[in-house]
C-alpha cells in the first residue's frame, strides 16, 4: 500500500476500535453511535460487523453482545417513542 493508502487504512482500523469501545461502554445502539461520530449508520455497521473481526476478535464479540441485546429490545424503544409523540401531541 502507498503511504497514503496506509495511513487511511490506520484511521479506519482504529476509529472501527473507538466505535466497538464506544458501544460497549455506553450499551449504545448503531444510530445513538453514528450520531455520536459524525458517520453514517451503515458506516457503523460495517466497521463493527466486517472490519473489527480481523483487527480484535474479542472486542467484536463484546460489541456483537450489546447490539443483540439492543436488536431484540428496538421495538419496545419504538412503542415508547409512538407513545411519547402521541402524548405531546395531545397535551398542545
Amino acid at each position: 500500500m502507498k503511504g497514503s493508502n496506509l495511513l487511511k487504512h490506520k484511521q479506519i482500523e482504529e476509529r472501527a476500535v473507538e466505535i466497538a469501545e464506544y458501544i460497549v461502554e455506553k450499551s449504545a445502539t448503531v444510530r445513538q453511535t453514528a450520531k455520536q461520530f459524525g458517520i453514517s449508520k451503515s458506516t457503523v455497521h460495517k466497521d463493527i460487523t466486517e472490519r473489527l473481526l480481523t483487527i480484535n476478535p474479542a472486542l467484536a464479540e463484546r460489541t456483537r453482545q450489546v447490539l443483540d441485546v439492543n436488536k431484540s429490545e428496538r421495538h419496545i424503544r419504538g412503542g415508547m417513542a409512538t407513545r411519547e409523540k402521541y402524548l405531546h401531541k395531545h397535551q398542545i
